[in-house]
């Protein structure tokens, strides 16, 4: 969502269309070989059209499955938790950096020859010295609790627990786009989630994207319920700020997001759009330029309109509640939707108490870097409480 609503009016866009050229086999006498039969097969071309068609069925078919099982933890009133198998994307290391603020980050180069490293486990931590080991992941603008699926399975064979929420008008959330009208709306399955914890259990909130404005929402309502909030290339916002402010102060006219998005007018063209529609033949470009094809064709059957109240409305934040909760960046650096110059904009405007960066990530690091990120996530959760520290 990043440069998003740069202008009001909608762009329309060429569709580029690209080209796959193949070997032809020729054909002697009307007679074929049996070698050019096998050549023809061999065809790398159409090799991978078929593994594409192959992949993509695959996802589509998880998509389906994980749309399912969301209903049935819809019906139970709880988040999502599922047990997807484990991602075949590799971790890669964090090592510090000195610069203005405390940094890690990842800077092993994807490589298909290293071996899957097992992730982070629980009782290797030691439950006893975490605040705590409840996660809640929170989605960006225009995805659903399904975006995280990598991440609940890495976290969950790791020991914690994950709980993973669909807001109002997203995922498999029944309610209509259109019809949200403010960010409290739109917030209000984390707000009734965080609101029926127990008194002493406290979360560790995950945002991407959109979703950093909403915990942020969440930090100034139940500020005692928060133990840390990880903002994962998402809209760290000042109060007085709305998502819209941030992202256009670098909005480019030519950029992506322009291109890509198509404004909603559901109450007429005479009043403000209601939604943002992004079109899908430039989502992998746009949101998923470092990421699997899988993961790609599970977005492209998931993904829905963005609500717009909710990027319009500008948060009422206090030191007292939203500043006492402790907060941790996570930079994209291939991001094509919030670039870094952008996330480093907001971490310079509102800082945190440390900024990490996962090399090679585009938008969705769940997807194009989920072991790096979850080695992240584990990493910011054994930071020790000021309580213990002081002690």
């Amino acid at each position: 969502m990043g440069n998003l609503c740069c202008c009001l009016s909608p762009k329309k866009e060429k569709k580029k269309l690209s080209k796959r050229f193949s070997n032809s086999t020729t054909q002697q006498s009307g007679i074929i070989s049996s070698s050019n039969r096998w050549n023809r097969i061999r065809n790398p071309s159409k090799r991978e059209k078929i593994e594409d068609m192959h992949i993509q069925e695959q996802a589509i078919a998880a998509a389906i499955l994980l749309k399912q099982h969301q209903q049935q933890q819809q019906q139970n009133g709880r988040g999502t938790s599922i047990p997807f198998d484990r991602s075949t994307s590799l971790r890669h290391s964090a090592s510090s950096r000195k610069q203005s603020l405390p940094r890690s980050s990842s800077t092993r180069a994807r490589s298909s020859t290293d071996p899957l490293l097992p992730p982070y486990q629980l009782d290797a931590i030691n439950a006893d010295d975490l605040e705590t080991k409840h996660f809640v992941l929170v989605h960006g603008g225009g995805f659903g609790a399904w975006c995280w699926y990598k991440t609940i399975t890495l976290l969950t064979e790791a020991g914690f627990k994950v709980d993973a929420i669909d807001l109002t008008g997203a995922g498999v959330n029944p309610f209509v786009t259109d019809s949200v009208t403010s960010l409290s709306q739109y917030v209000n399955p984390l707000t009734n989630f965080i609101q029926k914890l127990d008194d002493k259990e406290k979360v560790i909130l995950v945002a991407h994207d959109l979703g950093g404005a909403c915990i942020s929402y969440v930090m100034e309502l139940f500020s005692l319920k928060v133990a840390k909030a990880i903002f994962v290339a998402a809209a760290m916002l000042t109060s007085g700020q709305s998502t819209l402010d941030m992202f256009t102060q670098q909005a480019d006219p030519d950029g992506l997001m322009p291109q890509a998005q198509t404004f909603i007018y559901a109450n007429g063209n005479d009043h403000a759009p209601t939604a943002i529609e992004l079109n899908k033949s430039l989502l992998k470009d746009l949101l998923f330029n470092q990421s699997p094809t899988k993961d790609v064709a599970l977005a492209s059957v998931s993904i829905r309109s963005i609500p717009f109240a909710p990027v319009l409305e500008k948060l009422s934040l206090t030191d007292e509640n939203h500043g006492s909760v402790r907060k941790f960046y996570i930079e994209t650096t291939e991001d094509n939707a919030i670039p870094l110059s952008l996330q480093q904009s907001m971490i310079t405007a509102n800082p945190p108490e440390q900024v990490y960066r996962l090399k090679g990530a585009d938008h969705s690091p769940f997807f194009s870097k989920p072991q790096a990120l979850h080695k992240l996530l584990v990493e910011i959760s054994r930071i020790p409480s000021v309580q213990s520290t002081c002690t």
